[in-house]
């Protein structure tokens, strides 16, 4: 945080180490919402996020951001925050949009965080997967240190998910709520991964920049694929995700996952599993550009194969 946003962090006081960015936004939540509180969630929104606020008891407050560009409008938020929002969860880079919150989106949402009163949980798992420019932490925006909860991991930046470890940073009172919590319920994450992650997180700049440079060549060469097809993919800016239109398939995005998983045996996961549970249908996909090169290549030559078999119907 120091390094790269230039916030001065008390790692005794303001770090809680816990297994998994999982766990750190259910700690976070948990320390923040009580039953009845009303949360705001950015539509679409990483899955998980719905059944976290279940067990604090929170009503998520959906706002939509709409393709292929996820404009923040200042109408909307307005509206949202004076339903009484007390926290807003942030993803940035998102799954599963890739949608990077830019500095006069997210001084915007700070503005009204302070207005109304309002805390930010703000999930930077992909910090450094980001084709454009740069990751901006909430947390450094004037004003923010006290009112944010920064939520991240090693996962996604070192390629270890299965170690499950993850930590949250916030003011020192926040901290301590955060930490009763964690200590009954995971106790401490397995010492021996919390010093790789110290060794790993001095590692040169180039592992940085190499990481999201490996990524972007994934992404360009899955998206011209989906968009011969007619999927309208969105572009993504950060992350390793595709939101595609699912229409030249089926206007169902479930229906069409199933056929490009019989026809293509390609999996998409459908874009009900992002959105608001009231809607009944969702018109889009997620892809997942993480695989290996071959893996991609595969599925380059099926969706070309799966186009021919489209235009025969």
């Amino acid at each position: 945080m120091e390094r790269e946003q230039h916030v001065p962090i008390d790692p005794d006081r303001e770090v809680t180490v816990c297994c998994g960015a999982t766990e750190g936004l259910n700690l976070a939540l948990l320390s923040l919402v009580n039953p009845g509180d009303r949360v705001l969630v950015f539509e679409p929104f990483y899955e998980n996020y719905l059944p976290n606020l279940v067990t604090c008891g929170g009503m998520p407050e959906f706002v939509l951001l709409e393709p292929p560009h996820w404009h923040v409008d200042e109408m909307q938020l307005r509206q949202a925050f004076q339903k009484g929002i007390k926290v807003v969860i942030l993803n940035s880079p998102a799954n599963p949009t890739g949608k990077v919150w830019n500095y006069d989106e997210l001084k915007l949402l700070a503005q009204l965080c302070l207005e109304y009163d309002a805390y930010v949980i703000t999930d930077e798992i992909y910090e450094y997967i980001v084709y454009n420019g740069k990751h901006i932490s909430m947390m450094a925006l004037p004003g923010m240190k006290d009112r944010t909860i920064v939520v991240n991991g090693f996962s996604k930046t070192f390629c270890v998910t299965g170690w499950r470890l993850g930590y949250t940073i916030a003011a020192p009172v926040l901290t301590e709520a955060m930490r009763k919590i964690h200590d009954f319920l995971t106790i401490c994450a397995p010492h021996p991964l919390q010093v790789a992650a110290v060794t790993a997180m001095n590692f040169a700049g180039d592992y940085f920049r190499n990481l999201a440079q490996d990524y972007r060549r994934k992404r360009d060469l899955l998206f011209p694929a989906l968009e011969a097809i007619g999927l309208q993919p969105v572009l993504p800016q950060g992350a390793y995700y595709i939101w595609t239109d699912s229409r030249s398939i089926d206007r169902d995005g479930e229906v069409a996952a199933r056929h490009l998983a019989q026809f293509a045996q390609i999996a998409a996961v459908p874009g009900k599993c992002f959105s608001c549970p009231d809607r009944d249908l969702v018109s889009g996909l997620r892809f997942c550009f993480a695989k290996k090169d071959s893996t991609l290549e595969q599925a380059v030559q099926n969706l070309a194969h799966f186009k021919v078999q489209l235009g025969r119907q």
